[in-house]
Formats: structure tokens, C-alpha cells, sequence
């Protein structure tokens, strides 16, 4: 199979294989000053299968930022005002695990290194080459859809904790961090026959048998974005 040529700021390329059908509604957040990139990605991204949504600035991007929709971003490093290790950073602030691939025409070994240590898919060279791009972004196809599902995973466990009063989170706070009755009893100043009970009320509203299932549920959402 052939392999695809180079991306400059106008050359169009072809996929060397099929592009988005793993994430429904799955879009590529594009982000580049130079119109260019921008117009020749788009082309080669909706050719590959791909839905997508360029930005000029990523002022712009961040403004309109939805995490609950499915996508990644692919970005350019250097951008006049706030590079693409910025916007990186600003997405992690805001506890998005929003997948990251960048792009570089002069990119440095500090500037990549810290890119991949917080989580970037890959880090590309310019001139782009198609297939590596598209690889790229399969990988963050399959690691959107962790980041989605841990997503909905917190949000059914949040629901569930919420249906709680503040005793009974109390209680299963202490529960969870293996307190035994007796204790709990002296740490809230109750007795051990009511903790007995709230105990009871939280597993059977939480919907669990054991404290290992409470145990997991609740670091669902105690556990923070990766």
C-alpha cells in the first residue's frame, strides 16, 4: 500500500486507510494560525471520514469547549498569543481529559517531552505525513471513549451519592475509609445501633451488597480526570 506524502500549508494528501467509525459523533477539533494547514486538514480529514471543526485561535476553541462531546484535538505547538502547550495546560486545569495530538514545524525535545507527559496522543512533525496522522487519531478515538465512559461512570455514581443525606455521606465516607461501627459510632457521636442503620440505608439506596462495591463506586467519583 502506498504510503502518504507530506502535508505542507496547501498540498492536499490522501488517507492510506479509513477514518472515523469507532466513537459515534466523534469530531476533530482543529487549531492552527495558518489558514492554510487549516484548509488542507479539513479536506484530508473529511476525505478519511472524519468530522471536524477548525479554529484560527485557540482563544476560540476554549471559549466553545464542550467536554461532554466526543473528539480530539489536534493543534499547532507555536501560535502567536497562547501556544499549544497552553491550551493543553488550560484543558487539564479545567479537568478535561480531552485527547491531544500536536503539530510542529520546529518543535524542541522540552516542548514534546512535556506535551507527552501530560497526556498527549503524539507529537508530529510538519510536513505531515497522512497515515501517521490518522493513526494518531485513532488512538485518540479509542482513548475518548475511556474518557467518555469514565465520564458517564461519575455522573451515575454522583446521581446515586447525591440521594443521600449529609449522615448517611458522613457514614459512608467513614464506611469506605474502613472504619468499623463502633468506630464510626464514637467519631459522629451516635450509637452503634444508628450508624447500624444508615449504614443499611446507604448500601440499599446506593443499590450495593458490600463495602467493596461501595468502595468502587464512590472512586468513580472521588477518583480525578487522568
Amino acid at each position: 500500500m502506498q504510503r502518504s506524502g507530506r502535508l505542507g500549508a496547501a498540498a492536499d494528501f490522501c488517507p492510506v486507510f479509513g477514518g472515523g467509525n469507532g466513537v459515534p459523533d466523534f469530531r476533530v477539533f482543529i487549531i492552527d494560525d495558518d489558514q492554510g494547514i487549516l484548509d488542507a486538514l479539513i479536506r484530508f480529514l473529511r476525505t478519511a471520514g472524519y468530522e471536524t471543526k477548525a479554529y484560527s485561535s485557540p482563544q476560540a476553541f476554549l471559549e466553545e469547549h464542550d467536554p461532554s462531546m466526543p473528539g480530539c484535538v489536534v493543534l499547532d505547538l507555536s501560535m502567536p498569543r497562547m501556544n499549544g502547550l497552553a491550551v493543553q495546560r488550560e484543558l487539564v486545569t479545567r479537568g478535561s481529559e480531552r485527547p491531544v495530538i500536536f503539530l510542529s514545524g520546529r518543535g524542541t525535545v522540552p516542548a514534546s517531552v512535556e506535551a507527552m507527559k501530560a497526556g498527549a496522543v503524539d507529537f508530529l512533525p510538519k510536513p505531515l505525513k497522512g497515515d501517521e496522522l490518522l493513526s494518531a487519531i485513532k488512538v485518540a478515538e479509542e482513548r475518548d471513549l475511556v474518557r467518555l465512559q469514565r465520564a458517564a461512570e461519575r455522573k451515575a455514581a454522583g446521581k446515586l451519592i447525591d440521594k443521600l443525606t449529609p449522615r448517611e455521606k458522613e457514614v459512608m465516607e467513614l464506611v469506605v475509609q474502613g472504619h468499623l461501627n463502633k468506630n464510626i459510632a464514637a467519631l459522629i457521636g451516635t450509637t452503634e445501633k444508628t450508624v447500624k442503620a444508615h449504614r443499611g440505608r446507604v448500601m440499599h439506596k446506593i443499590g450495593v451488597r458490600s463495602v467493596a462495591e461501595l468502595v468502587r463506586l464512590t472512586s468513580k467519583v472521588t477518583t480525578k480526570p487522568r
